[in-house]
C-alpha cells in the first residue's frame, strides 16, 4: 500500500511566530496563506504543514498521488483502495472517503496511542 508523500501537519498557537522558528530550521513556504492560517514548508525532502486553529492536535499526514517534491506521480494507490484495505485489517476509521466518487478524498485513522493520521488525497 503505498501512502504517497508524507508530513507532520502541526496544529500551532500563532502561524506568524511558528513560519518564524521553522524558517530558522531552513524550511521554505511552498503553499498555503498565513492569511487563512495554514501554510506547507519544506527543508529537503521533510514537509510540515503549520495549521492555527484548524484542528486540536498534531498529525501525521500522507497525501496518495504525490512524491516527497510534491510532484504528481504517474501510479499511485487511490484512498479509496487504502480504505479498503484498512477496513479489512479491522482498522477503524475515524472518517472515510465516500466510496462513490473519484479524485479528492481523504480518510482518517487514530493510532493506539491516540495520534491522529490523515490520509489526504488531492488528484
Amino acid at each position: 500500500m503505498d501512502l504517497g508523500s508524507f508530513s507532520v501537519s502541526l496544529s500551532v498557537k500563532n502561524i506568524e511566530v511558528s513560519r518564524d522558528f521553522y524558517s530558522k530550521l531552513g524550511f521554505q513556504i511552498i503553499g498555503g496563506s498565513a492569511q487563512e492560517n495554514w501554510l506547507i514548508l519544506r527543508n529537503g525532502d521533510h514537509v510540515i504543514g503549520l495549521f492555527q486553529g484548524m484542528f486540536e492536535k498534531n498529525m501525521l499526514t500522507f497525501n496518495p498521488g504525490w512524491d516527497q517534491q510534491g510532484n504528481e506521480k504517474d501510479s499511485f494507490t487511490d484512498v479509496r483502495e487504502i480504505q479498503r484495505k484498512l477496513k479489512e485489517f479491522d482498522i477503524s476509521l475515524a472518517s472515510e472517503a465516500n466510496e462513490e466518487t473519484r479524485g479528492p478524498a481523504s480518510l482518517m485513522v487514530i493510532d493506539p496511542d491516540g495520534n491522529p493520521i490523515l490520509i489526504d488525497q488531492h488528484r
